[in-house]
């Protein structure tokens, strides 16, 4: 027998795209149901990225999930470009004046999910066979399967927030859908050591054996990156040849720097980037990794998702005070214009920081004008440094 669910907004994926737009929709009174193939602890265990823009901040705050990162973030000012040893440092706060904060996405995801358990949130975790349908009639379906039951939940709106691989980009029809799509030819290697980080600021290297990034979760705890190739195999990097190699991409003086230990996770992530069009079909809505990627480069993947989520609550949210859809109606091109301004941002930085195996002696000089022009133009700085924070979030 098929258990019936009613609610305003259907969210699939509880990440902390769907666990923020729950959060953000439940402190205006609309009712959501978050459903997710993955249990809760699975959730909270995944190891993602660790900058967040000004805006994020400024969205966790108002959302009341930010009182331990403010307490525990580390605030950053700046980072450094390193090239074959030379540094420069972009500063953001003299640039800018903003800052961005380090604060791991696993801790943003337990916090939301500390709230809104609290809150008393419905959840169904270790679904499976999750069908959205009736994306164009005026009350959308979800159709699962729950501990063995099938479940059918009615709701006003579906919001998509399920990642790269989940079903919701993939019930908009073919003929409607649009891809673009970057694969890059290399992989990031990274590690997690229980060591102090190297440098109390980013650290984004460019080495004639491939890119690096010296990278944090803590004042305790470091996470380092390097290029490695897509067939390599995690199992063929023990850490003592996964330290000897980020030592030479570094470089001496800062290498003398590093405090080596032993990690406790380590794995190889694909480049890409990566955009749908529309991030909205009928009654359907998607936020974040479900229709956008970036490489790891720009720290853009968390942020743009954020992003997102503030552009859909406070459609939403209007749509519910007031009857006014004219911000929902306009979700997919007011997102789609920020998420394209961070994708050629993420590329961009991808290009001038990483070793590419088809580029010729020239276009490796062309990296190093790029970089020396970066160093010497206030200007080219500041275009980095305003990036690098976030753009304004136009609606």
């Amino acid at each position: 027998m098929t258990r019936t669910l009613t609610t305003e907004i259907c969210i699939i994926g509880a990440g902390p795209a769907g666990l923020l737009l729950s959060q953000m929709l439940a402190q205006e009174g609309i009712s959501s149901i978050v459903v997710d193939r993955q249990t809760r602890t699975h959730i909270e265990a995944r190891i993602r990225a660790g900058v967040l823009e000004q805006g994020t901040v400024d969205a966790l705050v108002e959302a009341g999930a930010g009182a331990r990162m403010m307490a525990e973030g580390l605030p950053h000012s700046g980072f450094d470009l390193a090239f074959d040893g030379d540094r420069h440092r972009i500063d953001l706060a003299g640039l800018t004046g903003k800052t961005v904060m380090v604060y791991g996405q696993t801790e943003v995801t337990k916090d939301l999910f500390a709230q809104r358990v609290a809150d008393g949130q419905t959840f169904l975790f270790g679904v499976d066979d999750v069908v959205p349908t009736d994306l164009k009639e005026r009350r959308p379906v979800v159709h699962l399967r729950h501990e063995g039951r099938s479940v059918r939940i009615e709701c006003d709106y579906i919001a998509g927030c399920d990642g790269f691989r989940g079903v919701s980009r993939k019930a908009i029809p073919a003929d409607v859908l649009r891809t673009f799509e970057r694969v890059y030819p290399f992989g990031w290697l990274g590690v997690l050591t229980e060591r102090p980080p190297v440098s109390h600021e980013l650290i984004y290297a460019n080495h004639e054996r491939g890119f690096a990034l010296c990278s944090m979760r803590s004042a305790t705890r470091s996470r380092y990156y390097i290029q490695c190739d897509l067939s390599d195999d995690v199992d063929d990097w023990s850490d003592d040849r996964f330290w000897k190699e980020l030592c030479r991409r570094i470089g001496p003086e800062t290498a003398a720097e590093l405090q080596t230990g032993p990690s406790f996770e380590k794995s190889i992530a694909p480049l890409r980037s990566f955009v749908a069009e529309p991030m909205r079909y009928g009654n359907l809505f998607l936020v974040g990794d479900a229709a956008h990627i970036v490489p790891p480069t720009g720290a853009k993947g968390l942020n743009l998702a954020v992003g997102d989520v503030r552009v859909l609550a406070r459609g939403l949210v209007r749509r519910y005070r007031s009857g006014e859809t004219d911000l929902i109606d306009r979700y997919s091109e007011i997102a789609l214009a920020r998420v394209w301004k961070a994708e050629r941002f993420s590329w961009q930085l991808s290009m001038l920081m990483h070793q590419f195996p088809e580029h010729s002696p020239f276009e490796k000089k062309m990296q190093r004008a790029e970089f020396e022009y970066i160093r010497q133009s206030e200007a080219a700085s500041r275009s980095m440094a305003e990036n690098y924070v976030g753009l304004p979030l136009e609606m």
